[in-house]
């Protein structure tokens, strides 16, 4: 199961393994007290990417859109999520406000996707060249 949540929101017993997928270290966390299974960094959108969206609601179709070819494009970066996901609770932490359109909800709906397809065959998936 794959979970999105505020990194500012209270930890549950429910959450799982708690993955921050943000670039930048969330404002007014503590690195020492932030409960997590891992920072990944390298799977946030890129630099340029965030800075084009900027959190703007009518560019997030179109951030969506960019964001999923970059992670198609390093697949390296998120298949251990699939495993955590099929064992158990994985809670991706996002540190934006809006709870509808970030990263982290594009990259769970990524992630659910892609579980669906491991699911289907036996067969690794080839993300060469591959068009969102």
């Amino acid at each position: 199961m794959i979970q999105c949540k505020r990194v500012y929101e209270a930890q549950s017993t429910s959450d799982g393994q708690r993955v921050l997928v943000d670039r930048l270290w969330p404002r007014g966390c503590n690195k020492a007290t932030l409960d997590l299974h891992a920072w990944l960094k390298d799977l946030a959108p890129s630099s340029e990417l965030r800075k084009q969206f900027d959190h703007t609601p009518a560019l997030f179709e179109e951030f969506r859109e960019h964001y999923r070819r970059e992670l198609a494009a390093h697949p390296e970066y998120w298949q251990g999520l699939l495993d955590i996901a099929e064992q158990g609770t994985l809670t991706l932490l996002y540190a934006a406000r809006d709870t509808q359109r970030n990263n982290a909800q594009v990259l769970a709906e990524f992630l659910e996707e892609e579980l669906d397809r491991r699911a289907e065959s036996s067969s690794p998936v080839c993300y060469t060249n591959r068009q969102e």
